[in-house]
């Protein structure tokens, strides 16, 4: 049975009814986006409050885990916490909700049980960046070596020549700046000739 199932008998259904849910469990697969997420086999605390309502089970609280990633604009690792927030109906297997409701739409109960998996997948990717970034000033890496910018120092650079005038500096290298090999310079009026 997955971490994230949690029996919900003892509560009944006696509107108002609650009981407090902490616990540590930990996922056999990422959690996240493709950049950062919580990595396989981590730690993820879940701190949730299960309220019994008219239409099912009510889950509030707080889940947080350690993330771990890459910079998007350098690719070095970064990591650190995400703590999202639950707030999800769980509906009873025959209440109005559960009736009028598409599949996709709400979360159900299932034997007296809660499956908080897919509810904490997409709560901790809709609060990821999609884009993190080791520090909100990152250079990136050089288009050309793709050496870190950051690390590479003020004067990095590569001298790029359009293709179309890459025969021009072969022609300027081969008679040396400024010479045309034209004497005839020279011939001109106040010339002396």
């Amino acid at each position: 049975m997955s971490p994230f199932v949690l029996d919900i008998r003892s509560l009944g259904r006696r509107a108002g009814t609650m009981t407090q849910v902490h616990r540590t469990v930990s996922c056999d697969h990422a959690i996240g986006l493709d950049l950062i997420g919580i990595p396989a086999e981590s730690d993820i605390d879940l701190d949730l409050k299960l309220e019994a309502v008219t239409e099912g089970v009510l889950v509030t609280g707080t889940v947080s885990g350690e993330t771990a990633g890459q910079c998007a604009r350098c690719l070095e690792p970064l990591g650190g916490t995400v703590t999202v927030f639950l707030t999800e109906l769980y509906a009873y297997p025959d209440s109005t909700t559960d009736q009028t409701s598409d599949a996709d739409d709400i979360h159900r109960i299932s034997d007296d049980h809660i499956d908080l998996e897919q509810a904490v997948i997409d709560a901790v990717a809709l609060d990821l960046p999609m884009a993190p970034l080791c520090r909100p000033d990152c250079a990136g890496l050089c288009s050309e070596c793709g050496v870190r910018l950051d690390a590479a120092g003020p004067d990095h650079g590569h001298e790029v020549i359009d293709p179309r005038w890459a025969a021009l500096k072969d022609l300027a290298t081969a008679d040396g700046p400024g010479e045309t090999g034209d004497d005839t310079a020279g011939d001109g009026p106040g010339s002396g000739r």
